[in-house]
């Protein structure tokens, strides 16, 4: 139903006048005016006044239905130009295609598009647009390939949609492609192409091409967009120093921030090393008058709680005076990424008491809460209210709910969801290897690899860390070598650090120490303290003191306080009896200030949090619990003699 309004003003115009053109003017007035409402029941009241409408008419009726998103109403009308003499009209049938598009009928729109006999640059960019929102690379390009075979020439709103398709794919040769294009169209100098550019690739991991674009904008033509944009580049990055510093520049050069500004900010701020900058943004914040802006208070409490100040976050959502979904889902994420889950569940109810619908996003940060603390019960609730409230059919939290079950050792639930799954995606896939690589199901992981790669998708770096990480929990060099070796000569990915780190610990657990530390000083990235300590485990596992003291040499250079390397260095020593250099590893540790802080374990039973410490034996249960892992531990022992004997079937093959 079309809601009712007053009507008066525009037709009161009508008294002496019922011709089209008058009521073509009222109409394209009303929906220029964001009054698309009374743009309907004008045309409504104009065809019941027996006012036929003309191929004028129609665009600007398909506008209005465009902005509100009815499709019944889109239907309706399209249903109009096809009795009328207009229905070839190429104006009225660009018209009609924006509209589905914009109420995203893309399947409706793309038949209508297909039909027409002309097609105009405005219904190509439609199409275009259309795919290029909803992420389909493939149909886009194929659109856009289509277009200049037909002697279309692209403009910006073109290279817009080819843009924002490559942001969305995370495709970086493309979009550097997509620049060249625009370039040779002379369309680089449009502030809002280049605006997009920086924004797109930030998204696309190219830091440096982004400020590339953003210091090629000549500072006469530079807007206060272009600065968000390259803060926004910056805060994606979680480069809260360069984002500030950017933002100083800004100001330095008389522009004002606004709110998008202040949200880039926070928004790189959102970790603990950065709380102090968070805190004088905010306060920067409410000086410009944006503490009121409802995007700007719900990035607050997002970077309150990721910076670890869960009663800041709080306390500025219980003073809301009116809140979002998105706003009971930042606080929500917040205590369910903390822990506590009683209160991230207490706030989840709370939330739909309110009269605000969780949305896919809340539940997948519950989802994640839940997979975090491994609350396997807590889990399946979640799954059943996801599956009864919309989203049974929604990949994204399918996909989480797996990680989820695979996270709390419940693999059969991992697999059920995972066989029912209408649609599995690439990353449906890397899930479900990943959580069969976690729980030690190391054939199964390799099989789903070798599914996944029979049906035609292509692995990316993160199946293949995936599949390097079931290796190093077998131990299985061989494995890990072949899919390594298949990842840069087949599939030509350069591999990450998160992929050097499993082959050091391939290498490292062969006990061929010395492979792995030139393996690590042969890596064209410089090696990070995950590596380095791969690689000291090692060689406490394998007692090799000279290599062990040149990587713990290492660690201490990256980073003098972390207690692992002193302590590991100090096994290494004590293993070959070796006092008085565990000795003066316990002095540097005592001159550097390092301080060891013990374990803790977190075990979820009937929905009751137990913390244990190291040779914690204050427990109430203390003696059926060390029974139980007595019990475990045997059971592990033969796990290690299966693994060990499976090791040995591959190195025989």
């Amino acid at each position: 139903m079309i809601p009712s309004f007053s009507l008066t003003p525009y037709l009161n115009r009508f008294s002496n006048f019922s011709t089209v053109g008058v009521w073509n003017s009222t109409i394209r007035e009303a929906v220029n005016q964001g009054h698309s409402h009374k743009a309907l029941i004008l045309y409504r009241q104009m065809k019941q006044n027996g006012v036929e409408p003309n191929n004028f008419t129609f665009p600007f009726v398909a506008k209005a239905c465009s902005k509100l998103s009815y499709v019944r109403i889109s239907q309706m009308v399209h249903t109009h130009v096809v009795k009328s003499s207009f229905q070839f009209g190429v104006f009225v049938q660009t018209a009609v295609v924006d509209m589905y598009v914009k109420c995203g009928q893309l399947g409706v729109a793309y038949t209508v598009f297909e039909k027409m006999t002309v097609r105009d640059l405005a219904a190509w960019n439609s199409m275009i647009l259309g795919f290029a929102h909803s992420g389909f690379l493939d149909r886009v390009l194929c659109l856009f390939c289509q277009m200049m075979f037909s002697g279309i020439r692209p403009d910006t709103v073109t290279v817009l949609g080819l843009t924002q398709v490559s942001s969305h794919s995370k495709n970086v040769k493309l979009l550097k492609a997509i620049q060249s294009l625009g370039i040779q169209l002379g369309l680089d100098a449009d502030i809002s192409l280049a605006n997009t550019w920086i924004g797109a690739y930030a998204k696309c991991g190219d830091l440096q091409l982004a400020k590339v674009v953003f210091d090629g904008i000549d500072l006469g033509v530079r807007s206060v967009v272009s600065w968000n944009s390259m803060i926004a580049a910056y805060s994606n990055f979680e480069k809260f120093r360069d984002a500030l510093n950017c933002y100083k520049l800004m100001s330095c050069d008389g522009y004002r921030a606004d709110s998008s500004t202040v949200v880039s900010l926070l928004s790189s701020c959102a970790q603990p090393e950065a709380m102090l900058q968070g805190t004088l943004i905010h306060c920067h914040g409410i000086q410009l008058g944006c503490d009121y802006d409802i995007s700007v208070v719900n990035t607050l409490i997002s970077m309150y709680s990721k910076s670890g100040d869960i009663v800041s976050a709080r306390l500025l959502f219980d003073n809301m005076p009116c809140r979002t979904c998105v706003s009971w889902t930042v606080i929500i994420s917040g205590y369910a990424e903390k822990g506590d889950l009683d209160e991230a569940l207490r706030l989840f109810h709370a939330m739909e008491a309110a009269g605000e619908k969780p949305d896919s996003v809340t539940v997948l940060s519950l989802i994640s809460g839940f997979g975090q603390t491994g609350a396997l019960e807590l889990g399946k609730w979640i799954h059943s209210y996801a599956f009864s409230n919309g989203l049974r059919h929604n990949t994204v939290v399918s996909n989480a709910l797996i990680d989820m079950y695979a996270k709390c050792g419940s693999m059969n639930d991992a697999r059920d969801l995972f066989s029912i799954m209408p649609e599995k995606t690439l990353v449906s896939w890397t899930t479900m290897i990943a959580g069969c690589a976690l729980n030690g199901e190391v054939k199964e992981a390799f099989d789903h690899f070798n599914s996944m790669v029979s049906s035609d998708m292509k692995p990316n770096h993160i199946t293949f860390l995936a599949v390097l990480q079931a290796c190093t929990h077998s131990g299985i060099l061989e494995k890990g070598m072949e899919y390594f070796n298949m990842m840069t000569c087949e599939y030509f990915i350069d591999p990450g650090l998160d992929h050097y780190s499993c082959m050091v610990d391939l290498f490292g657990r062969k006990g061929k120490i010395k492979e792995a530390l030139e393996l690590v000083q042969n890596m064209p990235v410089k090696p990070d303290i995950g590596i380095w300590s791969s690689l000291l485990s090692s060689c406490k596992i394998h007692r090799n003191v000279e290599i062990g003291k040149y990587v713990s040499d290492r660690l201490f250079e990256l980073d003098p306080l972390v207690a692992v390397p002193y302590v590991e260095m100090a096994n290494i020593y004590a293993s070959d009896q070796r006092w008085d250099d565990v000795a003066a590893i316990r002095k540097m540790m005592k001159n550097n200030k390092v301080k060891k802080f013990p374990g803790q374990s977190i075990v979820q039973v009937n929905g009751n949090r137990h913390v244990f410490g190291v040779e914690d034996r204050g427990h109430s249960e203390d003696l059926f619990i060390y029974e139980v892992l007595d019990s475990l531990f045997l059971q592990l022992k033969e796990e290690e003699e299966y693994s060990v004997q499976l090791n040995q079937e591959y190195d025989l093959h």
